[in-house]
């Protein structure tokens, strides 16, 4: 989401009073007779300030694309991030200023035109007050637009068309390097949870289809009223993109999560969302064959046993999605 530069109160005022001084000059170096310039010049005054500050409001709500028209990902993604109401009262306190500004026009370039040649500059002086006020009065939502420019700075560009896997899991099980490996994106990599702190994207093409991975933030076992921000953002993205789910278990559990949390919060997902889900275990190099971890996988359906760092199993995830969207594709022409 494009949110353009969000100017203060100051500089508003400034660049309106500034642009209305030239248009004063302009003016007054006019072949208008000398009696009626004064008036001529107070009108000019008020006239552009208000033009110019209404402009700039108008430029940023013309440009801020209307919420309800986005797809309901971009809408729940802005609602975790900044919280869309909030954002529909800053630019609502816009489209307010831009309006009693344009009333202010036309109320004091009446008054001047009423006015005496002497009271106009008084009623421009009064006019400029109450140009002013107005400004400051939205100050705060002016401070909250500037916020929320700086956190959808890096909204996620998503391909509707492309077919979507979405990686889920706990934190450090190893979605990054998932991604990484099976497509050109570079996530960053570490040995500490949370290392993706928002969505990462992926793409790559394999027998004419586009496909899409998504890698999300890790997260907890734990309720949705809990997660914070970085965790609902995963969330945001399994609801709304997903065509299915690639959900990661550690088998190892070096990441710290024993198997059964992982297995609690799999059963979570899987229930929550409806949605086709691939299960793989990783890190298999790092562990034996032993009775527990055969529990957990005769849990599942068609496991995959992978070892992401290395790269191995990395084609079976490939063919499992490529039919998955096969299966997708004649289910549509079925449908039709």
């Amino acid at each position: 989401m494009i949110i353009p530069t969000i100017p203060t109160p100051e500089e508003v005022l400034d660049k309106g009073f500034r642009r209305a001084k030239k248009a004063a000059n302009k003016v007054r170096s006019s072949n208008i007779p000398r009696q009626q310039k004064s008036k001529k010049t107070e009108e000019a005054r008020i006239k552009t300030a208000c033009q110019v500050i209404e402009e700039s409001f108008n430029m940023i709500l013309e440009r801020v694309p209307k919420i309800e028209e986005l797809h309901m990902f971009y809408q729940d993604y802005i609602d975790v991030v900044v919280g869309v109401d909030e954002l529909k009262k800053s630019l609502g306190a816009l489209n307010w200023a831009v309006e009693l500004l344009s009333k202010f026009e036309n109320q004091y370039v009446f008054k001047v035109r009423r006015s005496s040649p002497q009271d106009a500059s008084k009623v421009r002086r009064e006019a400029f007050g109450r140009i002013a006020s107005v400004v400051y009065r939205i100050e705060d939502e002016l401070n909250f637009l500037d916020f929320a420019k700086s956190k959808l700075r890096n909204m996620p560009t998503i391909d509707f068309d492309a077919t979507t896997a979405v990686i889920a899991g706990f934190p450090n099980v190893g979605k990054s390097t998932l991604l990484r490996h099976i497509t050109t994106a570079e996530p960053k990599v570490a040995d500490y949870p949370f290392t993706t702190t928002g969505i990462q994207i992926g793409h790559y093409e394999r027998r004419w289809q586009s496909y899409q991975i998504i890698d999300t933030p890790g997260l907890l076992d734990r309720p949705v009223k809990d997660m914070n921000e970085i965790e609902l953002n995963a969330m945001v993205a399994l609801e709304h993109l997903a065509d299915v789910i690639l959900f990661i278990f550690d088998a190892s559990e070096t990441s710290g999560y024993p198997l059964e949390s992982q297995f609690r919060l799999f059963e979570e997902i899987k229930h929550i969302f409806k949605t086709p889900i691939v299960c793989i275990f990783n890190k298999m190099d790092l562990v034996e064959r032993v009775k527990y971890l055969d529990e957990y996988i005769n849990k599942v359906e068609d496991p995959l046993l992978i070892t992401a760092a290395e790269g191995t199993g990395i084609s079976e995830i490939m063919d499992k999605l490529e039919e998955f969207n096969n299966e997708k594709k004649r289910r549509s022409r079925t449908d039709v």
